[in-house]
């Protein structure tokens, strides 16, 4: 997936071969904002645009811009996977969300 940033904010990028066009859409928000743009230039530029206006709306509203996650999630695995996990945490004296949580910032990172 292509990304791009701006002031903390991400967004997926994709060709629409409809439009011809870039789309752009910012990810992590209470709401949605996409934008588009020819080239990666245009596209910065509607990115800021895009996100300015969301994020006046908001403060106009009164609503949080950025959506909240509870930092919880179900994960479903192999069961060989799981023991695999399970044996390298305890390995390093780790509980198996140490070591997942380790993991997956690393690879987000």
């Amino acid at each position: 997936m292509n990304m791009m940033e701006i002031n903390g904010y991400k967004a997926k990028i994709e060709y629409d071969p409809d439009l011809d066009q870039f789309r752009g859409e910012i990810l992590g928000l209470n709401g949605s904002a996409d934008f588009y743009g020819k080239t990666p230039a245009s596209l910065r530029k509607e990115f800021k645009n895009s996100l300015k206006v969301f994020l006046e709306v908001c403060e106009e509203e009164g609503i949080n811009p950025i959506k909240d996650y509870s930092g919880k999630f179900n994960l479903r695995i192999p069961s060989g996977l799981h023991r695999e996990i399970a044996a390298r945490a305890t390995a390093e004296n780790k509980s198996i969300n140490q070591f997942v949580s380790e993991i997956l910032k690393r690879s987000v990172n």
